[in-house]
C-alpha cells in the first residue's frame, strides 16, 4: 500500500439528472465499501484525494459544494462520506479527475505511484481517470463494488476496459482490504 492513494470520484452529488434516482441508489450501495477503504487509508497514514465536479461554484470549497448538492437523493451519502480536514480536495471542469486539475502534481509532490480508484459514475468520470493515470504510467487497484454506473451494464464494461486495457488490478472491497 506504500505510495498509494485513495481517489474518491464525484461522489458528492446532487442526482439532479436523467437516472439520476437509480445512480443515488447504486451510490448508497457501494458507500459503504469506500468509507472501508478511507478507514484503511486513514489508519495507514495515505492521502485520501476527493476530485469532484464543481456544479458551477468554480471553487474548491467543499463545504459550499456539499452545500449546494444537499437533498434528500444525495443526503445520507453526503454525511457519509464527506471529506474530512486532512483530506485533499479538488475540483474538476470535465470527466477526468486529471484534466484541468492539479491532480498529477499533487500525486508526484506526495509521492503516490498507485491509486485505488473509487466514485461515480464508473463509466464515465472513473474510467476516463483511470486512462489518464495510466497513460501517466500510474498503477491502478479498482474494487468494483466501490465503483457504481448508472446501468450495470456499464460499470461492468468499464471494468472490463480498466482489466484489459489499462492492465488496473481488480478486487472487491474485502480481498483489497486483506492485501
Amino acid at each position: 500500500m506504500e505510495h498509494t492513494a485513495l481517489l474518491i470520484i464525484d461522489i458528492i452529488n446532487d442526482f439532479q439528472f436523467k437516472h439520476g434516482k437509480t445512480l443515488a441508489k447504486k451510490t448508497a450501495a457501494i458507500a459503504p465499501n469506500i468509507l472501508k477503504l478511507k478507514k484503511l487509508m486513514k489508519t495507514n497514514g495515505l492521502p485520501i484525494i476527493y476530485v469532484n465536479d464543481h456544479y458551477q461554484l468554480w471553487q474548491a470549497d467543499y463545504n459550499k459544494i456539499m452545500e449546494k448538492c444537499n437533498n434528500p437523493l444525495s443526503k445520507s451519502i453526503i454525511e457519509n462520506l464527506c471529506p474530512e480536514g486532512d483530506d485533499y480536495f479538488l475540483i474538476k471542469p470535465k470527466h477526468s479527475a486529471f484534466f484541468g486539475t492539479a491532480l498529477h502534481t499533487l500525486l508526484s509532490q506526495l509521492g503516490v505511484n498507485s491509486l485505488i480508484l473509487t466514485g461515480i459514475a464508473g463509466n464515465i468520470c472513473v474510467l476516463f481517470t483511470a486512462n489518464d493515470a495510466y497513460m501517466r504510467e500510474i498503477k491502478l487497484h479498482v474494487p468494483t463494488d466501490a465503483i457504481a454506473s448508472t446501468a450495470d451494464e456499464d460499470n461492468e464494461y468499464a471494468i472490463t476496459m480498466m482489466r484489459n486495457v489499462l492492465k488496473a488490478s481488480i478486487y472487491t472491497t474485502d480481498v483489497l482490504l486483506k492485501q
